[in-house]
Order: C-alpha cells, then sequence, then structure tokens
C-alpha cells in the first residue's frame, strides 16, 4: 500500500487533490459520492449495486482519518458510511476517466440524471430502511 505524501479538500472547486509521490490526482465531491466503497452503494455483491443519481450538488461535510490506511468522508446528503482505503483512492484517481464515462453511460442507460431536482430519479429513491444486521 503506497501511503499518500499530500492530501488537500478544496472546498470551492469542490475537489479532494491527493499525492502520491509524484502522481496528483484530483477527485472530484460528486464522483467520490457515485463510487463510494459502501455497502450502501456497491451492495454486498456486484448485483446489489445501487446506481447514484442526482448527485451533482452533493458536498463533502468532513473528511476523518481511519488509522493510517483510509478516509471516512461525510457527504452534504447524509452518506457516511463509505472508507475510502489509501489504495482505493488511488485506484479511483488512476481510473476516474474511465470510470466516470461508464457511470454517464450507466445513467443515462437508466433514464436518469446528475441533476438532484431531476424528476426522472425519483423512481431510484427508496424510502429510508434498517441497517443491515452485519452494520449495527
Amino acid at each position: 500500500m503506497r501511503l499518500p505524501t499530500s492530501i488537500e479538500l478544496k472546498k470551492k472547486s469542490r475537489l479532494l487533490a491527493i499525492e502520491y509521490g509524484n502522481d496528483r490526482y484530483e477527485l472530484p465531491f460528486e464522483f467520490l459520492r457515485v463510487f463510494s466503497p459502501s455497502a450502501e452503494v456497491q451492495g454486498h455483491t456486484p448485483d446489489q449495486a445501487k446506481l447514484q443519481v442526482g448527485k451533482r450538488d452533493v458536498d463533502v461535510l468532513e473528511i476523518l482519518p481511519i488509522g493510517s490506511y483510509a478516509l471516512q468522508i461525510n457527504f452534504s446528503d447524509g452518506h457516511d458510511s463509505g472508507i475510502y482505503s489509501y489504495d482505493y483512492l488511488e485506484e479511483l484517481g488512476k481510473n476516474k476517466d474511465s470510470l466516470w464515462q461508464a457511470y454517464l453511460e450507466d445513467l443515462k442507460a437508466a433514464g436518469a440524471s446528475r441533476d438532484p431536482n431531476d424528476p426522472a430519479n425519483k423512481r431510484f429513491e427508496e424510502p429510508p430502511k434498517k441497517k443491515c444486521p452485519s452494520h449495527h
């Protein structure tokens, strides 16, 4: 595992800048939210992954270090269960363009949008539910 040499939260430009030696990545807040590693987003198996819609305006409220291996990112939409390992953040940085393009294609195929006010996104909303038993 490579540890970041620099981590900077850029609130105005809505980016998390992270450096690993000579490699620097700028990850938009929306991108981080959409690719949260939490079971709530990814599911417990790949077929349980949930398409994240309407996240264009999401903000990062807080970043907390988790030991010496990860960050917990708390978002303005209440999502706070993703633990982003430094390895995962580096992978997101390396693959940002292809991941983002695939996400945009998934949104289009589903008839959804990045716009939080788009009525087409309503059908993706789920009523609040209890956390699964493995996540007390």
